[in-house]
């Protein structure tokens, strides 16, 4: 299908990727749960907003057990979200309004649904796709090894005939043998089949997991090479990837978490993956200091292999931008993904339009999670209508992720703030959600919805070329990025002063009358 014949061939450097979570993000048939028809009506505003292109988390037939990340078939549309066909037709679509496709892979595992899975259960030679062992103890009643779920609990579970097989997910996604020839060979011809249906790109979910030490080894803590994580064969795996991207102008984006930075830039050489996910910065607490580190460690760490750094404020697996800058800990836990308790909306907001000026003058590609938008605070879901098995595997300590992915609202007085349902969302808004609307932002420039459009519009104007910082009082972020526009952003306790300029392009927030950048406030300004 070609890509638009008027974009720039490496878009993908300076790209706005906007992240679509299908399931909430607008129901086209009315049964309360998005679906392709819901986005396909909704690509005219994803086009106004001036994103470059659209990242689907998946999309493919599942039973749900992990929002998706539980593949049964990935050349198959789950029909709660329509067809094969509405999804050509999407990309196409899309296309014509000069927006690329992205599609998630999820290499790592696939549902136990799966046809190679359930040929599994059934014995015989297709167990070698899978990692299927004898236990330990007396009666083979203990798991091969000590590893754990990423979920909770073993990373083991047992068959009725004895055996054990391998999941660093939920049981109901059972991890793939990388070290078989069939499960490479499986893959290469996905990412074929996508790239023929004119998708852009592919992002790689857990892309550090894939490759095991065929010895299943127990796990020791600081044990190099990890068992699991990072292994050296991976890289021949992308190589042989990055073959197939490269004949479909095609792009990869990959979800790596590794602390080893020099480790890191290995998946970005120039015959593996093009960009990978910048997870510090998403992170980072509200603390200049802390924030230009990032900054630095980000650019610092992409540089000699020539890749584009990413930054993104939110995804679906993390508490919204707003509700984390709301919360005065500056601690994270990963465990609760938990920002502090307190919560001050007002505040977090102010950070959260703060924050998104500073992202999109960033160099690199920004990443917007659907909702972000519109200033979407983390939604309470009652216990009772809690999915994610991340909630449930933990004994209810994590949280879980529904809280980020509730549906979006669309027009304030319709049912359900416009999300499209006859019936309740498969989960519940919260009483305020008609508030955050996009018709109640659309015409209203003061909104989180206005600041978004402009910014998108106007990032060409801070120039292409490398990040420049300049001299700043204590608490003050400001760089250029060599065009006559700098931004500002102000994380100090008090006002401050903004250097000499010609006129301010945007701000995050009024100015004071003085002229003066007022606390937790953004501004990029012409010189």
């Amino acid at each position: 299908m070609g890509q638009p014949t008027h974009a720039p061939k490496e878009w993908w450097r300076s790209a706005v990727i906007y992240q679509v979570y299908v399931r909430s993000f607008a129901d086209g048939d009315g049964d309360g749960t998005g679906d392709l028809a819901g986005v396909r009506a909704r690509l005219p505003y994803l086009a106004e907003l001036g994103v470059d292109a659209l990242w689907f988390s998946p999309w493919y037939l599942s039973p749900m057990k992990d929002g998706g990340y539980d593949v049964a078939d990935y050349r198959a549309i789950d029909p709660a979200f329509g067809t094969l066909a509405e999804a050509e037709k999407l990309i196409a679509e899309a296309r014509e309004l000069g927006i690329r496709v992205i599609v998630d892979i999820v290499p790592n595992h696939v549902s136990d649904q799966h046809a190679w899975f359930r040929a599994a259960l059934a014995g015989g030679p297709g167990r070698e796709l899978f990692h299927f062992r004898r236990g330990r103890g007396p009666q083979g009643e203990l798991p091969p090894n000590d590893w754990r779920s990423q979920f909770g609990g073993p990373a083991w579970s047992r068959l009725d005939d004895g055996d054990w097989y391998l999941h660093l997910f939920a049981p109901e996604q059972p991890d793939l043998n990388w070290a078989h020839p069939a499960v490479r060979q499986e893959h290469e011809d996905i990412l074929r089949f996508w790239f023929e249906r004119g998708v852009a790109g592919v992002r790689i979910d857990s892309a550090a997991l894939l490759v095991k030490d065929p010895r299943l080894p127990d796990f020791v803590e600081g044990r190099d090479p990890h068992p699991y994580v990072d292994r050296d064969e991976l890289h021949a795996v992308y190589r042989s990837w990055r073959a197939i991207a490269d004949e479909y102008d095609g792009i990869f984006v990959g979800e790596v978490w590794l602390p080893d930075t020099e480790r890191f830039a290995r998946y970005l050489r120039p015959d593996e993956l093009h960009t990978a996910f910048n997870f510090s910065f998403m992170t980072c607490p509200w603390d200049a200091r802390r924030l230009r580190r990032s900054i630095d460690e980000t650019l610092a760490e992409h540089a000699p292999v020539g890749a584009p750094a990413t930054w993104v404020l939110c995804n679906h697996d993390v508490t919204r931008t707003v509700t984390r800058y709301g919360r005065t800990d500056t601690g994270f836990d990963f465990a609760t993904k938990a920002f502090g308790t307190p919560t001050d909306l007002v505040l977090g907001t102010r950070r959260a339009r703060a924050a998104a000026l500073l992202s999109l003058a960033l160099p690199g590609a920004v990443y917007v999670y659907q909702g972000e938008e519109l200033g979407l605070p983390e939604a309470e879901v009652p216990v009772d209508r809690i999915q994610d098995p991340m909630y449930f595997r933990s004994g209810g300590v994590d949280p879980g992720r529904d809280g980020c992915r509730v549906p979006l609202p669309w027009t304030a007085e319709a049912p359900y703030a416009g999300f499209g349902s006859r019936e309740t969302p498969w989960l519940p808004q919260p009483v305020d959600w008609s508030s955050y609307a996009v018709d109640r932002q659309q015409d209203d420039p003061a909104s989180m919805l206005a600041l978004y459009r402009e910014a998108i519009r106007l990032r060409p104007a801070l120039g292409d070329g490398p990040l420049a910082w300049l001299p700043a009082p204590e608490g003050v972020l400001a760089f250029t990025r060599g065009a006559t526009v700098l931004c500002v952003v102000n994380l100090a306790d008090a006002p401050a002063a903004l250097p000499a300029h010609t006129e301010p392009l945007l701000a995050s927030g009024p100015l004071h009358t003085d002229g003066s950048l007022p606390r937790d406030t953004a501004v990029w300004l012409r010189v």
